[in-house]
């Protein structure tokens, strides 16, 4: 857990609006824990303590009182406590007035993020790194960062993330706490003078996204080739070696360690090496650190976490980032940890990554983080036909990544009433739907693969935003740096056929009929996610007509129709809904299809 250095308590970021818990207590101590996280939050210091026991056991009348008024009215907030005096009404009606924090708001306000691979695979032709490869090899001709952002916006995104560190560990910008980094690489001095005023990628990146108006996501893989055990991956390749000499089948991250064989990982040995958790201060001051100044003064807070060696890194990086480069919009959390099954494993201490994020940048999104987005269960770009933004959770969602939901998010129902009030629930929290996908088959960028067509990349649009999700559309960069002329024209063209189809609506009005073969709808998210089931009619020659429905709506929910239809008269019918539904107008649309 984290505490301010002054000793003062903390508070968690955003968490002080989670949800019911300041039922537990008095009116009076949630006013003055709200006035304590405004204030940290204004100092930048922000971070938690849990409840020590004797403040554990202070809370006993607040949980009676809970009890006592499990049928008093529901705050709305981004996470909600599930009460054991709660009923199954009472649980959906705690859903119905689940709503988004101000950054998720804004996050599905934007539609489409574009997606950035690009590191050190790029230069290999990787799609996978080992960890153990040579900085040297890092080595574009030039980074054109200027036409990545037009390629960028021709689609129509309006976030950026690049990957900032992959699962290989080596990372995009020079970092105080490790070597493996692009200060070691010949691109670092690739300029007048042996310095490349571009050499910190990351910060050219932002740089670049920000001069173009577009908001910005890093990407940090907490999974890292590079910090693996030296002893371990030495005797790891061995049992690989014996494993091909069998016959047996290597995954992707054998073959590549296979290849790598002859060289040790990167970095100093910290992932999932063992180490006991202890406290730790961030930044943790290196020799000659630029910023002992102002972190002594108080100009850059400090914080003090229990981390063993890996997490006290991964929090390190996370402060350079943040304050080097943030606030941003998004953050980034891979799920991968392939070394697992090969008997290496770092157990993170997701609360401490969480609660320095929020501290640092507030209105950042966390993927598969505390009030974040998750991942959507593929990654073809296909959202569910029934998507809530609304899901359930048996855990705190603080203290894990990806939300407390099973299955890697994959199953097909991850927010009906049966799961909803399913038994072990124990929290709803909003945690609306990222899909994402890749323009080529590959992650980075391989001139062998060609790229999606406009048409494909409409279709993904439809499926993902058109279905209460925001689309991450990757497009990597080349090993010349520059973003490949295919997918540029890809990108340009399905750019401009979103903006024809829906960069305006019409609605049809008596003696005003329009042609449309597209329904947009959308709820006021601010109230929350409530429609369950509806149907929509059109007035054609004076009838009205069923001609789509469906299930969830959410921020966004676009109806492709079988046909054009031309009607005079549109309306909305709610069939099923969790609390009074708070529709946007609705909106209809022709496609380049129907314009033929």
């Amino acid at each position: 857990m984290a505490r301010p250095l002054d000793g003062t308590p903390g508070t968690r970021g955003t968490r002080g609006t989670r949800g019911t818990r300041g039922t537990r207590g008095t009116r009076g101590r949630r006013r003055a824990l709200l006035a304590l996280r405004a204030l940290a939050l204004a100092a930048l210091a922000a971070a938690a303590v849990p409840p020590a026991p004797a403040e554990a056991a202070a809370q006993a009348p607040g949980r009676a009182a809970a009890r006592a008024g499990c049928e008093g009215p529901i705050t709305p907030a981004p996470q909600q406590i599930v009460e054991d005096c709660d009923t199954p009404a009472r649980i959906i009606d705690k859903a119905a007035h689940t709503v988004p924090t101000p950054g998720q708001r804004t996050w599905q306000q934007r539609e489409i993020t574009a997606f950035t691979h690009f590191g050190m695979n790029t230069m290999t032709g990787r799609q996978w790194g080992s960890g153990a490869e040579d900085e040297k090899l890092f080595d574009p001709p030039e980074l054109a960062m200027d036409q990545w952002m037009r390629a960028y916006k021709a689609a129509g995104a309006k976030q950026v993330m690049l990957t900032a560190k992959h699962h290989d560990g080596f990372v995009l910008y020079p970092s105080r706490y490790t070597d493996h980094d692009v200060e070691a690489s010949p691109w670092w001095t690739k300029g007048p003078g042996g310095r490349n005023p571009d050499g910190d990628v990351l910060g050219a990146y932002v740089k670049a996204a920000r001069k173009a108006g577009l908001k910005v996501g890093v990407y940090l893989s907490p999974a890292d080739g590079a910090e693996l055990p030296h002893a371990w991956h030495a005797q790891w390749v061995e049992k690989i070696r014996e494993k091909q000499q069998n016959g047996e089948e290597l995954s992707l991250p054998e073959r590549m360690a296979l290849e790598d064989g002859d060289r040790a990982p990167a970095g100093q040995g910290r992932y999932g090496n063992g180490s006991k958790p202890t406290e730790r201060t961030i930044p943790t001051l290196v020799p000659g650190d630029d910023r002992t100044d102002k972190v002594a003064s108080g100009a850059l807070p400090s914080f003090r976490f229990a981390a063993d060696d890996y997490d006290a890194y991964y929090l390190n990086q996370i402060y350079e980032i943040l304050t080097q480069y943030g606030p941003v919009d998004e953050f980034w959390l891979d799920g991968a940890n392939p070394w697992g099954g090969a008997g290496v494993t770092q157990h993170y201490n997701v609360r401490n990554w969480f609660e320095l994020i929020h501290a640092l940048s507030p209105n950042s999104v966390i993927f598969q983080g505390a009030q974040g987005v998750r991942w959507v269960g593929n990654e073809d770009g296909v959202a569910r036909e029934t998507e809530w933004s609304v899901t359930p959770s048996a855990v705190d969602p603080w203290t894990v990544i990806g939300g407390g939901l099973p299955n890697d998010s994959t199953d097909a129902d991850i927010g009906s009433r049966a799961k909803l009030t399913a038994p072990g629930v124990r929290y709803l929290q909003w945690y609306p739907a990222e899909a994402d996908v890749s323009i080529r088959p590959g992650w980075f960028h391989d001139p062998a693969e060609r790229p999606k067509t406009p048409d494909q990349l409409m279709s993904l649009y439809e499926r993902s935003v058109g279905r209460n999700a925001s689309l991450l559309l990757n497009a990597g960069p080349a090993k010349n740096g520059r973003i490949d002329d295919a997918d540029m024209a890809s990108l340009t063209a399905f750019g401009k056929a979103v903006r024809t189809t829906y960069g305006t609506g019409s609605r049809p009005t008596t003696g005003h009929p329009v042609t449309f073969d597209r329904v947009r709808l959308g709820e006021d998210i601010r109230q929350g996610q409530r429609v369950e089931e509806f149907a929509v009619q059109a007035r054609v020659a004076g009838t009205w007509r069923d001609i789509a429905s469906g299930t969830t709506i959410g921020a966004r929910r676009i109806l492709p129709l079988a046909a054009p239809v031309t009607a005079d008269g549109l309306r909305i019918r709610v069939l099923a809904s969790r609390a009074a539904p708070r529709l946007l107008p609705p909106t209809v649309h022709l496609s380049e299809a129907g314009r033929r």
